[in-house]
């Protein structure tokens, strides 16, 4: 009787040792089913986080595109400024100049006007004096006029030339050394910078 008790007990045992095996089998499958729930979960995160991002960076271009629109905006208004002002400024200075640029030119010959000046309040009455007094002023004014860029187109013994001087007369039985050639200049011509601001009136030899 206690021999059959003893095994029963241990079957007993044996049986609760089982239970308990399959109890922990049990626990562990659930475990393992929470875990990959748990997975499943975090690998939806991701996914949503993932398709979160995707739809960021769709939207993230046109972001910039605006910012970039935006940007050109105000430097297209800033240089419309800049550019007005400029043409404030130039038609400015373009209306000084109109008005006043014969400033450096008039400056230039005042001193020659002094020199006058002074020549008629001279009571001298000697002829050869005037006379250098006035060769003086008028060689001061040519050299005054050449520094402004002003010179005299030369005619003598030069060929007739309708790009600086302008024919007025042709005179006629000169000899073939003259044909063509300038015989008397009867008014002056001036070129400024190279460029002809009066030709020279002259006879021609035909």
């Amino acid at each position: 009787m206690s021999k059959e008790k003893e095994i029963n007990i241990e079957d007993g045992n044996v049986q609760e040792t089982v239970q308990n095996e399959n109890n922990e089998q049990t626990t562990q499958n659930e475990n393992t089913e929470e875990n990959q729930n748990t997975d499943n979960k975090a690998e939806e995160g991701d996914s949503n986080t993932d398709a979160a991002d995707k739809k960021a960076e769709e939207i993230d271009p046109l972001t910039k595109a605006q910012q970039e629109v935006e940007e050109l905006k105000k430097l297209l208004l800033y240089k419309t400024a800049e550019f007005e002002n400029y043409r404030k400024r130039t038609l400015k200075e373009k209306a000084e100049l109109i008005l006043n640029g014969g400033e450096k030119t008039v400056a230039a010959i005042l001193p020659i006007l002094d020199d006058f000046e002074r020549a008629i309040a001279d009571k001298s009455e000697d002829p050869k004096a005037i006379k250098e007094g006035v060769q003086m002023i008028f060689n001061k004014f040519v050299k005054t006029l050449e520094g402004l860029g002003v010179k005299k187109i030369e005619t003598n013994d030069k060929d007739f030339d309708v790009d600086f001087h302008e024919a007025i007369a042709m005179v006629p039985g000169m000899g073939d050394d003259k044909k063509g050639k300038i015989i008397d200049c009867v008014q002056t011509g001036y070129t400024m910078n190279d460029k002809v601001i009066r030709h020279a009136k002259v006879a021609v030899g035909q």
